[in-house]
């Protein structure tokens, strides 16, 4: 059987279903993450996230590679 789980994504707090047990159907499979963009999210959070941050934090990283966002 899935695993399914509520969590609590650690940068905004909003609630989210994760489904570790069936990953493709997660809502962070919606994202395609480059390795590097990943080992950059990876670097400031260890638990999973919600899509919404993900992708914002995906646009950051895109920003920053190409020296146009300073953090």
């Amino acid at each position: 059987m899935p695993h399914h789980e509520n969590k609590k994504c650690p940068r905004c707090n909003r609630v989210f279903e994760c489904k570790v047990g069936n990953i493709a159907e997660c809502q962070c499979s919606s994202l395609q993450l480059t390795y590097e963009e990943r080992v950059f999210i990876e670097g400031q959070y260890l638990d999973c996230l919600c899509a919404k941050c993900l992708e914002t934090l995906q646009f950051q990283y895109r920003l920053h590679r190409h020296n146009i966002f300073r953090f």
